[in-house]
C-alpha cells in the first residue's frame, strides 16, 4: 500500500463540512513508512478547518491506470515529533515544497487509514481489502 501511495502521489480527499455535506479536493500526497497519509493544506483552508472538527476522512488514490485505493481514517494536524517524521516523508516524496516553514500558513496533515481497498480494474476485477493492523 505504502508503495502504490508513494508512486500515485496524488488524490481526492472528502472530509465533512459543518452542515455535514462533502467536500472533496485533488491534491499531492504521500505515506509514511507507517502507512500512515500525509498531504499538505492551507491552514485557512475548509478541509483544514473540517479536518479540525471532525477528522474523518475519504481518499481515493489512483484511476487513471484501471487500479484504485479507496481510504478511510481519522486525521490531524502533525505537530511535535509526529510533524518531523510526516515532513520527512513530504520532503521526500516532494523534495520541491518544504512543509515545515513556520509562519507561512502552511500545515502537514496526517491520516491514520482505518479501512482501505484496493481494486485493479485491468482485466478480470481484482478486488481485496488492505490490512490495516500495525
Amino acid at each position: 500500500m505504502v508503495a502504490y501511495v508513494r508512486g500515485i502521489g496524488s488524490g481526492v480527499v472528502a472530509s465533512v463540512a459543518e452542515d455535514g455535506s462533502p467536500q472533496a479536493a485533488y491534491l499531492d500526497l504521500t505515506a509514511t513508512d507507517r502507512g500512515e497519509l500525509v498531504f499538505n493544506a492551507r491552514s485557512d483552508s475548509r478541509k483544514v478547518a473540517n479536518i479540525l472538527r471532525d477528522g474523518r476522512l475519504a481518499v481515493v488514490i489512483g484511476g487513471a491506470d484501471g487500479t484504485t485505493l479507496q481510504c478511510e481514517g481519522a486525521a490531524s494536524i502533525a505537530g511535535g515529533a509526529e510533524l518531523e517524521r510526516c515532513a520527512k516523508a513530504y520532503a521526500a516524496a516532494f523534495p520541491q515544497f518544504d512543509p515545515v516553514r513556520p509562519g507561512d500558513g502552511v500545515v502537514l496533515v496526517v491520516v491514520a487509514l482505518g479501512w482501505a481497498r484496493h481494486r485493479d480494474y485491468r482485466g478480470v476485477l481484482i478486488s481485496r481489502d488492505v490490512d490495516l493492523s500495525r
